[in-house]
Parts: structure tokens; sequence; C-alpha cells
């Protein structure tokens, strides 16, 4: 049976903005996941509970899988005791594919994180999945492959984009605009219009655009787990 770590945020803001996981880059995967038969551990920086943003679970974002995990018993206590990051083993083998959810709590604790930095980079190392959708990939521009170049580093890569960002107007509030930082690093950068499903897969690193690319990112995932 896979086991799949998904890593959601404990931030419940950046900057002074409420903030939190967005729900659906969580709860699509997680029932992906679930409904493959995969062993799914919900982890996060601090373990504990995960800060909802509640934006995404507002009218047009408060999406069906958001709706049927919030209903879900199970679902509901792995959101409210998830398992701190740095108790992980990531070195054992054991996990088959590591999957960073999105929401702008990332840009507070994803993007410079030791723990989730060394997490991706043992399982990029070890030829298994790495996987981050939306404001997730926050998380790759500090971490670097075997030889010490970027991870990204021509590599087909996607994100929130510049302009989804500008979009929500918080391009003065993240730490770095996520596009113009994965370019900066060498990635072949792709994204679809704002808003509109994207999801890249080289080898074994899978990324999503937005919100809307969660489906298409755990498809992903499960199709590199079933190869």
């Amino acid at each position: 049976m896979p086991k799949v770590v998904l890593v959601a945020t404990s931030a419940p803001e950046l900057k002074g903005h409420p903030t939190g996981v967005w729900m659906e880059e969580l709860s699509s995967p997680y029932y992906a996941f679930k409904e493959k038969g995969y062993d799914v551990v919900i982890a996060s920086p601090k373990g504990g509970p995960i800060p909802i943003d509640q934006n995404s679970l507002g009218e047009g974002f408060f999406v069906d899988s958001a709706k049927k995990f919030l209903h879900d018993m199970e679902a509901v206590g792995a959101l409210s005791h998830s398992v701190e990051l740095s108790t992980i083993d990531f070195t054992s083998g054991s996990i088959d594919a590591i999957y960073m959810t999105g929401g702008h709590g990332t840009c507070t604790d994803f993007a410079d994180n030791p723990v989730l930095k060394s997490a991706i980079e043992t399982m990029y190392a070890a030829n298994k999945i790495v996987a981050a959708v939306c404001h997730g990939p926050m998380c790759l521009p500090q971490c670097c492959k075997p030889d010490g170049t970027p991870l990204v580093q021509g590599l087909k890569v996607t994100g929130f984009t510049d302009s989804e960002e500008a979009a929500v107007q918080l391009t003065e509030l993240v730490p770095f605009l996520l596009e113009s930082k994965l370019k900066e690093q060498g990635a072949i950068y792709e994204a679809e219009p704002d808003w509109h499903p994207s999801v890249c897969v080289d080898g074994k690193l899978v990324t999503g655009q937005n919100p809307q690319s969660s489906d298409k990112g755990a498809e992903a995932v499960i199709k590199l787990l079933e190869s």
C-alpha cells in the first residue's frame, strides 16, 4: 500500500492577513488517495490543528471534497491532530510521496523551513514523488538536487502565477513571487491562463498552478504511483 504524506501549513496568518490551508488543495488529494486505498498522513510544520483559510469555504470555492472533508470525523480528526513534520522519518524508504498543499499560510512556514527542505531533498534524491500545488511550491526554491543545483533547475514546473497573486492583492505580502522565483532558478515554468487547471510532471516532480489544479495534481501522483 503506497504511503503519502500530505503537508499543510501551520500558519494562520501572513503578516497579519488571515490565512491557512486552502481547503480544496487538501481535501481533493486526501480523498483521491484514500479512494485508492493509500495510507495517507496529514502533517504540518508544528503538528496539531491546521488552520483553514476561510476564503476557501466561501461561495464558488467550497467544493464538494471540502464539504465532505469537514463532515468526515476521521478527516477532521487528522486535520485537528496533524503529525509534526520533524517526527516523520523520510529516510526510511516507507514513504512513497510527499505532497505539499497550498494556501497563503505556506508563505509563512514553507518558504524557509529546514525540516521541509530536508524532507523534500531526501525524497527527491531517493527517486520518490515530490508534489506541490498552488502555493505549496513555495517550499521548492530552498531545495537542491544532490549535486547542489536548485531542485527546479531545468525541470518543467508550475505554481501560482504572478498575475494570480496580483489578482488576490497579496503581491506585497508574499516573501517572493513564485512564478518569478522559479524562473530565476532556471525552471522551465509553464502555466495556463489564470484560474485554469495546469499540472506539470517532470520525472517524479509534480506541480500544480492553482486551486483548480488540485484534482489533476492528485491524479498525476496516482498515475506515477501506479506505473
